[in-house]
């Protein structure tokens, strides 16, 4: 697997994990937890590749998910 591949495959694993919390903890659909995400600052630094943030966990990244929606509100 090439480098670029690892990368993509991390974003996307870290992607579906998010989005499970995001079913869990507001009761809703995985894709509209999909949609909340893409839609979200976190998922686009997530695919910026420069950030690194690919090499975090999950939960990290999805405490950083919260912390935004807690201020867009």
């Amino acid at each position: 697997m090439y480098k670029a591949d690892k990368k993509d495959w991390l974003i996307d694993s870290l992607t579906k994990e998010i989005a499970v919390f995001i079913v869990e903890d507001e009761k809703i659909e995985y894709e509209e937890a999909l949609k909340k995400l893409y839609t979200s600052r976190i998922f686009e630094a997530l695919n910026d590749k420069e950030t690194g943030l690919y090499r975090e966990g999950a939960a990290y990244i999805y405490q950083h998910y919260l912390e935004e929606q807690k201020n867009k509100n």
